[in-house]
């Protein structure tokens, strides 16, 4: 008799199967090493060998080969040559990118239906309020009260012979949920890695969760990424993953104007600047010739960024700065920033990068978030 012979199941410690818990690892150390699949294999090998992450029937090679056959890695070349094949992170790796991303950073935040900012006014919207109102050409049938419909239709027309008119039906209001147009700022100056802190990779993390919540849960905002360092120039999400710091100073004042003109551009009255940074700007253009000063707060580079603070907080553009550091004298110039936009400020550590202090100035409001 033909059939199939069964060995016992043997479930992993942690509940996931060999693939899963190498991918998960995998995709960590694809970010250190700013999407650069050969270097973080290496890495993993290395911790298999310290660490005995594989299995005699699951080994690294298995883990490629599943990679390739999954969709996360592409090869290129090495078939017919002496040239080892290089591989290529995929579109499908970079979506698993951000999303571990936003599962690692807000695993606080669930997704809403369809992804739009409520607000505290009445109008065209998903969420519904405790207030009725009666039904009127145009109205969305699945927002129809029917408790209240039936209550209309018996008193106005009896119980004996039942008839419900359009006169009878109500429907709830929903608050009216608005548009948004985000700018995120990502620092890539060298002092992200200055002293042998690693603050990019983090700073990559918050950048991926963020793109990934509001393209997820608001799809019907726009988002534009750009990067800053001696200068400002606009990236893609799909760049991301790969960003990497260069011999640059921090042009914070690049970057706001930058994120400005293209604010200015969307038509959506509702717009606003997230800045992941480590710090303080080091770096202002005048002309063609750059200015910097790596020692201590500048008073010209300070007043220059403060005073485009205060012009977004004129144009309504609130700012959120997530800063990627602790440093008193570091945090003293995002205090400040912040101030004087009225915005918003997340300061975390390096260790504890899903673990923030939250610091609203337009509500006086200081709190932990984890």
């Amino acid at each position: 008799m033909v059939g199939w012979r069964f060995s016992e199941f043997i479930p992993s410690p942690d509940g996931h199967n060999p693939f899963e818990r190498l991918l998960k690892l995998f995709k960590e150390l694809l970010v250190h090493t700013s999407g650069d699949v050969s270097e973080a294999l290496s890495w993993l090998t290395e911790l298999d060998k310290q660490y005995d992450l594989t299995t005699p029937d699951y080994g690294i090679s298995d883990f490629i080969e599943d990679l390739k056959d999954k969709g996360y890695i592409s090869r290129e070349g090495g078939k017919n040559g002496n040239q080892p094949p290089v591989y290529n992170p995929t579109s499908k790796m970079e979506l698993a990118l951000r999303r571990q991303a936003l599962d690692d950073i807000f695993d606080q935040l669930k997704k809403s239906k369809r992804g739009n900012h409520t607000t505290k006014s009445t109008g065209s919207g998903d969420e519904t309020t405790s207030e009725t109102r009666p039904f009127s050409f145009g109205d969305s049938l699945d927002k129809i009260a029917m408790s209240e419909s039936l209550r209309n239709a018996q008193i106005n027309n009896g119980i004996d012979q039942f008839i419900l008119t359009q006169d009878d039906l109500e429907v709830h209001e929903t608050y009216y949920q608005s548009r948004t147009s985000t700018v995120l700022m990502i620092d890539i100056s060298h002092s992200m890695i200055l002293y042998g802190e690693d603050r990019i990779t983090p700073a990559k993390k918050v950048a991926m969760a963020l793109s990934e919540l509001i393209i997820t849960r608001y799809p019907k905002d726009t988002l534009d990424i750009i990067v800053f360092g001696n200068d400002a120039w606009q990236i893609e999400i799909k760049d991301l993953p790969y960003l990497q710091v260069g011999p640059y100073h921090t042009n914070t004042v690049a970057g706001l104007e930058l994120a400005m003109d293209i604010l200015r551009k969307r038509k959506n009255p509702n717009k606003q600047i997230m800045m992941i940074t480590d710090g303080k700007p080091t770096c202002i253009k005048k002309g063609k010739k750059y200015f910097k000063n790596s020692f201590g707060l500048d008073k010209n580079i300070l007043n220059r960024t403060l005073a485009l603070a205060v012009k977004c907080r004129k144009l309504h553009i609130p700012i959120t700065t997530f800063m990627i550091a602790r440093d008193p004298y570091l945090v003293q110039f995002v205090d400040q920033f912040t101030k004087s936009n009225n915005g918003k400020a997340f300061y975390s550590s390096l260790k504890g990068l899903g673990e923030f202090i939250f610091m609203d100035y337009k509500q006086n409001k200081r709190k932990e978030r984890r």
